[in-house]
């Protein structure tokens, strides 16, 4: 729920990345691994990646972005000072692929629960991750 919330902008992203780097580093990597399915599921292309970039505010150079400019995935793999640019980049790049898609496949109406989120209270909190 709070991906697709990040996602579709309905929370913010420093809001959520005081989120993911409240978590322990194993949450971080999970959270890391449902976002990369997220991507996939939302049917991010590589065409997408210079716009993520961007988005997420990380330099070009940084290792996530420069291991999606290639294709690659493993940002869960990487060593855990990599891992809050990986969720700022892993989250945009579902936000954009996810827009097109509710554009595309789903304007006049889905049965996708996530893209009928209700509009959150202003003073909402995030909730901690449960297993």
């Amino acid at each position: 729920m709070i991906l697709n919330e990040l996602a579709q902008g309905r929370r913010p992203m420093a809001e959520g990345v005081e989120w993911f780097e409240g978590l322990s580093e194993d949450d971080q990597r999970k959270i890391l691994h449902t976002l990369v399915l997220c991507c996939g599921q939302a049917r991010a292309r590589e065409d997408d990646v210079p716009e993520s970039i961007a988005r997420s505010g990380i330099r070009p150079t940084h290792t996530p972005a420069v291991m999606l400019t290639k294709w690659r995935f493993g940002m869960d793999q990487l060593p855990a000072y990599e891992l809050a640019k990986s969720f700022r980049l892993l989250v945009a790049l579902f936000s954009i692929a996810d827009a097109r898609r509710r554009t595309l496949y789903c304007a006049g109406g889905c049965n996708h629960s996530w893209h009928s989120l209700p509009d959150l209270p202003r003073d909402a909190d995030i909730e901690p991750v449960s297993d």
